[in-house]
């Protein structure tokens, strides 16, 4: 897996809105689904396995096979809520980072992210990423994200690119603009609720037009090297993979920058689309 792709897709079958209750045998379920992916070929794609916090409800026995298996919580009941579940989720797992939604859309995001800082300081998680509404109060946000992480706290900004409604989706020049933005801070940032295939393309059911992970991916490689907003934009807005696949190729040996990655409740989908764009080999060598 070369170096540019290494983390890129977060294993979300858990969160990602199944219609199947979320239960013991499911998290076992998964959770053995993702061992499969760390044991096979193509393992350094693959970050953690994503876990809701109000799953510690219906936690399984220790799990077999492994000692605390590896996950990423997702503070779905707030800070408050995984910081009361935090000890029996260690207790089953090791917890790599916490996600934690720090306002709603149209709240000033200020007083939730200072409250998940000061938690990352007294170490209730080895690193959070705040869930940063994108609405009033970003630039603002991003400068306090970007002030702690200089003074070393453990923290990054997260974005929602899709949902239930329209306004979650930003448009090209939105998220754009929050890459570049992201850029002038050397902030590092994950992406939820948005990219599910390679390229920028409707959702047949829904109509709504997702962003594609290789957009996004030489969308951020642009604004690194100085891009503009609106060269960033194009990237996002494109739908011919010839002009994406290059730019990625002749940097597959060099780490990713600032993009951390995203969630999909199938790990195999994006990893099925790099192999038809020829961009990983399919682990046959």
């Amino acid at each position: 897996m070369p170096p540019l792709l290494a983390g890129l897709v977060d294993d979300a079958a858990l969160v990602s809105g199944g219609t199947s209750p979320l239960d013991a045998a499911a998290i076992t379920d998964a959770a053995s689904v993702h061992r499969e992916h760390l044991s096979g070929w193509y393992s350094a794609l693959v970050g953690p396995l994503l876990l809701p916090a109000t799953a510690v409800s219906v936690l399984p026995a220790p799990l077999p096979g492994a000692d605390r298996p590896e996950i990423a919580v997702i503070a779905d009941t707030g800070l408050d809520g995984y910081l009361a579940v935090r000890d029996r989720l260690e207790s089953h797992f090791a917890v790599r980072h916490i996600e934690v939604a720090v306002a709603k859309r149209g709240e000033d995001p200020q007083p939730g992210l200072h409250r998940l800082i000061r938690a990352l300081a007294s170490g209730a998680a080895p690193r959070g990423y705040a869930e940063i509404p994108l609405s009033w109060g970003l630039l603002g946000a991003l400068d306090t994200v970007a002030s702690a992480r200089a003074a070393g706290a453990p923290v990054g900004a997260k974005f929602r690119t899709g949902g239930l409604a329209a306004e979650l989706f930003p448009t090209p020049v939105e998220l754009a603009a929050v890459i570049c933005a992201c850029r002038e801070r050397d902030l590092p940032f994950k992406l939820t609720a948005g990219p599910h295939h390679a390229l920028r393309s409707a959702d047949p059911e829904t109509g709504f037009v997702h962003h594609g992970f290789l957009n996004v991916l030489v969308a951020t490689l642009l604004a690194v090297e100085g891009g503009e907003v609106a060269d960033v934009a194009e990237a996002l807005a494109a739908t011919d993979p010839v002009r994406l696949i290059e730019p990625v190729r002749v940097r597959r040996e060099e780490p990713r920058p600032l993009w951390e990655g995203f969630g999909t409740a199938a790990v195999i989908d994006p990893l099925t689309d790099l192999i038809r764009f020829g961009l990983v080999d399919g682990g046959f060598n």
